[in-house]
């Protein structure tokens, strides 16, 4: 087993409309974030991540999600399944989501585009 508490979490900023809790275990098969979304999320284009699915559980708000040109409207206690590399982008007044990863996510993985 094992455990992070909040105190050891890790606080971030993707932009002024998405900032980030992480939770990096010890064991890189998974992870878990806590983001709040303000707005759209990245301000132009998409983001994708090429290697791994997220799965998304919205905690708090409520909003859409445009995966490439279909709108998904989404609201507290909706869980949303993204797979690797499709092209996604958030939009929502506010919106606390929670976002795990198999295997973990990381940066390099993680690309936003302006197309």
């Amino acid at each position: 087993m094992e455990i992070i508490k909040k105190s050891n979490s890790i606080a971030g900023n993707n932009s002024a409309e998405c900032s980030t809790i992480e939770y990096s275990f010890i064991n890189k098969s998974i992870d878990l974030c806590v983001a709040i979304i303000k707005g759209r999320y990245p301000q132009k284009g998409y983001c994708k991540n090429c290697k791994v699915k997220e799965l998304i559980y919205i905690l708090e708000g409520s909003g859409a999600i445009n995966l490439n040109s279909q709108k998904i409207e989404f609201e507290q206690g909706d869980a949303i399944l993204i797979d690797c590399n499709e092209k996604y982008y958030w939009e929502s007044p506010y919106c606390k989501a929670a976002i795990a990863c198999t295997p973990a996510w990381n940066k390099e993985q993680y690309k936003c585009e302006l197309d």
